[in-house]
């Protein structure tokens, strides 16, 4: 019985043994969090009288190198770029030195984010390897942020450098030597520190290094400066502006484009442009527009195949002669188009755009009716260099328009006219629209222009003040705007960035730091400081 007993025991324990064993699961552990460690490096870090041409870094774990061409900074700059390794998995990081260093000089390796473990990609934050050729290393600092002269937002991976301010120093090393040290604000960086400097006086540049040469391309990259020199040691944390350079005007190339137009590539503003257009020793008759979306000119002629022709393009001190002899081509075609057909804002004028630049119009061959057939009175503006006729006249809302120009109305260059035209138009209510007044506060001086903005930084509406303060924005598109004033100092109704060579800072730019929310039938009042 007893045996019996012992027996049901032990099979009912094997049962329940069986069964806690099913509901279990096997897991991986937690999760890893933790960044490697540096476990030693031969020479040790921070060493003193390097000669060598090769570092070893090791490491707790098997490491990779992320981004390493972006995120590596070394400082000074080196002319030939050392080799990094591993390529792949790693406990070991391995830099080969292939440039000649400089003598009495602390060297800097900040690897930002670059360091990271093989399996979870836990980042070595600003692991930094500091050696000296000679007997000391160098200790002091230096702070600096950046911020764009224009726009909201700023760029990511700015170099920032210095420069030695010796009595070999002239303005224009930026564009041809690299810098004596070097840092850079990464993808997140909003305030960046220099290390390891030696004492002495330096030239503070930013520079958007699109081209990664550490040398300043005017033609393609932004640049900031501390307009004086600074000595080092210093605590000031400098803050630099962010521009692209406006190149001087300079025509680069005349080419035929068709049977009546010439086009002429450029740099810089072409505003207050002279060109002179001769056949010969004699000058003929010619029209200059603007070739849309592109830095170019149009220029439209009256001459036959076989003549030559040559283009005297003056601007300032600049000055360039084409000599281009005229092809047989086809002639471009008289034709019209408009954007603005369907809904038209209340702030607009409807405009017509030729594909020909217009000489004359007859609005005795024009009629703009409404809904209800009722003649509509306007006025028109032509603009030369975008070849668009306005029709300016009050809009009423709710209204549905349309514009009848009769044949032989509008003339173009070369004496062609229109057939019939009909566009077709309308406007919303006024209730669809918002309304924004500004109060300027704190002014320093005028005049000022005042932009609002979408996220993107496209300017959707702007006004020009000379004495102002109280700006209204009626009947604008319901929106979340961004206000951005803009001290017009040169007076040029437009903004002026700075620059390098003439020691010039761009023109100051305030933004409203809270995006003003403009709701359809609503009135916003909003005071805007702008003594900041």
């Amino acid at each position: 019985m007893q045996k019996g007993v012992f027996k049901y025991v032990l099979l009912l324990l094997v049962f329940l043994v069986i069964g806690c064993a099913k509901k279990g699961t096997i897991t991986g552990g937690l999760k890893d969090t933790i960044a490697p460690k540096m476990v030693n490096s031969l020479p040790k870090n921070f060493s003193t009288n390097f000669t060598g041409k090769e570092i070893k870094i090791s490491f707790d774990e098997y490491i990779k190198l992320k981004d390493i061409n972006k995120q590596l900074i070394i400082s000074p700059p080196m002319k030939r770029q050392p080799e990094i390794l591993p390529y792949n998995a790693s406990k070991v990081i391995t830099i080969r030195i292939k440039d000649t260093l400089l003598p009495n000089t602390t060297y800097s390796f900040n690897f930002g984010k670059s360091i990271a473990d093989n399996n979870e990609g836990n980042p070595y934050q600003q692991f930094k390897y500091v050696f000296s050729t000679g007997s000391y290393i160098d200790s002091l600092n230096l702070g600096a942020k950046v911020k764009d002269a224009i726009e909201k937002k700023v760029d990511n991976y700015v170099s920032i450098m210095l420069y030695d301010a010796n009595d070999k120093y002239n303005d224009s090393i930026i564009y041809k030597q690299v810098p004596r040290y070097i840092t850079n604000t990464l993808d997140s960086l909003q305030l960046v520190k220099f290390e390891n400097l030696k004492e002495g006086k330096y030239r503070l540049i930013a520079l958007k290094d699109v081209n990664g040469n550490n040398k300043f391309d005017p033609k393609t990259e932004k640049i900031g400066f501390q307009k004086e020199f600074i000595t080092i040691p210093n605590d000031t944390i400098y803050e630099l502006e962010l521009f692209k350079e406006e190149p001087t005007f300079k025509a680069v190339n005349a080419s035929q484009a068709s049977g009546s137009r010439f086009t002429i590539g450029y740099e810089g503003n072409p505003k207050d442009v002279k060109i002179t257009l001769k056949k010969n020793s004699e000058a003929i008759p010619f029209v200059v527009s603007q070739l849309p979306k592109k830095d170019s000119l149009q220029v439209w002629f009256k001459a036959v195949k076989g003549d030559s022709l040559s283009i005297d393009v003056t601007k300032n001190k600049f000055q360039k002669i084409f000599s281009l002899k005229v092809k047989e081509q086809k002639r471009d075609t008289l034709g019209f188009s408009s954007e603005q057909q369907g809904t038209i804002s209340f702030r607009d004028d409807f405009a017509i755009k030729s594909n020909v630049p217009l000489t004359k119009w007859d609005v005795t061959k024009m009629k703009l009716i409404n809904k209800d057939s009722a003649e509509v009175k306007f006025t028109n503006e032509y603009d030369e260099q975008k070849q668009e006729l306005k029709f300016i006249f009050n809009k009423e809302p709710l209204e549905k328009y349309n514009l009848k120009v009769l044949p032989d109305a509008l003339t173009d260059y070369y004496d062609r006219k229109n057939d019939s035209l009909s566009f077709d138009f309308s406007t919303n209510n006024v209730s669809d629209y918002g309304n924004l007044r500004l109060k300027l506060e704190n002014v320093k001086r005028f005049p000022v222009i005042v932009e609002l903005t979408d996220k993107d930084g496209k300017v959707i509406v702007s006004q020009y003040s000379e004495k102002e303060t109280l700006l209204n924005f009626d009947l604008i598109d319901p929106a979340k705007y961004t206000i951005r004033v803009i001290y017009d100092d040169d007076k040029n109704k437009r903004w002026t960035p700075g620059s390098f060579l003439e020691q010039r800072q761009s023109e100051e730019v305030i933004y409203f730091l809270k995006e003003v929310d403009v709701r359809a039938n609503w009135d916003v009042e909003q005071p805007v400081d702008v003594g900041k």
